[in-house]
């Protein structure tokens, strides 16, 4: 077993792009459920509709800033028509209307109707949406080494989209530190242990869950934007199996934490690269197929959250007294 290698790939997701998505749309979850205890399962549409609205725009011609602009408008719309019918819903009964809108937009996305748009269920190519990003890069072309770690500086999967993200997420993080010091993040924080208190102070609960819902879409739509740059927009794989890992994620790290959400995104990417590594190498293929560990990779990460919610609901970084929901 070649142990170098394994460990190298391992480590190479501590700052992988796909990590930095994954943060940033945990990030976006814990404005949702840790500040506010909004029951948002359906985290992956913010970040699917990020992604259509850079991807469409950028091939349309527009410019990087427009395209960007387009993605982020095209969540906080959504969040406005998915929060005016719905935020008077609370706990499960949002949950199930917020994963049916994100399986709608996804089912709308491979529609067959919006080939020309969207690529339908084939979705769209990375390499007819990429080039304004790839040419804002201060980096010339060709590749980096950075210890065992070697990416290109500009193209798919490179050091360029790697700063990007990673910069989005200290950015994000430092957003959810100054809001929970603020005034705007203190009734968020009582609306989650009792909304009926804080709307009988005279404040509109309302309009503080529309404000966050929007503000949580708006950071997963950029997390949609970093995910698909190394790779194609399908909408097949932002679906709800996503939306799953995201609050695995957040769990896993901490909910109302303000880097719970990327604790949790480097542990889980980690982890599970070094359990798909090892069993590729250590495990026949007599006894189990490739298929079979990508598989069980997943059973674990199904695992782990079923651990998490009944030994240590409040995450690795939490406080079991910042939970919005009793999970006994």
């Amino acid at each position: 077993m070649d142990w170098s290698r394994i460990l190298v790939n391992v480590a190479g997701e501590i700052f992988a792009p796909t990590t930095a998505a994954y943060a940033l749309a945990a990030i976006g979850l814990n404005v949702h459920f840790g500040l506010t205890g909004l029951l948002n399962m359906g985290q992956a549409g913010f970040m699917l509709l990020g992604a259509y609205g850079f991807a469409i725009s950028t091939i349309a011609g527009w410019p990087l800033w427009a395209a960007v602009l387009v993605a982020l408008a095209c969540a906080a719309v959504f969040g406005l028509l998915l929060g005016i019918p719905t935020l008077k819903l609370r706990g499960d009964y949002l949950a199930i209307v917020t994963i049916a809108a994100a399986e709608i937009v996804r089912l709308i996305g491979r529609s067959t109707a919006l080939t020309d748009l969207t690529g339908a269920s084939s979705g769209l190519r990375g390499n007819s949406y990429k080039d304004t990003f790839q040419d804002a890069s201060p980096f010339p072309d060709g590749t980096f080494a950075l210890g065992p770690f070697e990416y290109s500086l500009n193209a798919s999967n490179s050091w360029w989209i790697r700063l990007v993200g990673w910069g989005l997420v200290a950015l994000a993080c430092l957003l959810v530190w100054l809001l929970m010091r603020s005034p705007w993040g203190r009734v968020l924080k009582g609306i989650r242990e009792d909304e009926d208190a804080v709307r009988s102070l005279g404040k509109n609960v309302y309009s503080y869950k529309m404000q966050s819902l929007v503000l949580g879409g708006v950071i997963g739509a950029a997390a949609g934007i970093i995910y698909v740059l190394p790779r194609a927009v399908q909408p097949d794989s932002m679906g709800r199996p996503m939306t799953f890992f995201i609050w695995t994620i957040l769990l896993l790290g901490g909910a109302a934490t303000v880097f719970g959400p990327v604790l949790g995104s480097i542990i889980f990417w980690v982890s599970l690269m070094l359990i798909k590594s090892v069993m590729r190498e250590g495990v026949p293929t007599s006894i189990m197929r490739t298929e079979q560990i990508e598989q069980f990779g997943w059973i674990i990460v199904g695992v782990t959250l079923m651990l998490l919610v009944i030994f240590r609901p409040q995450g690795i970084l939490g406080d079991k007294k910042e939970l919005a929901i009793d999970v006994r």
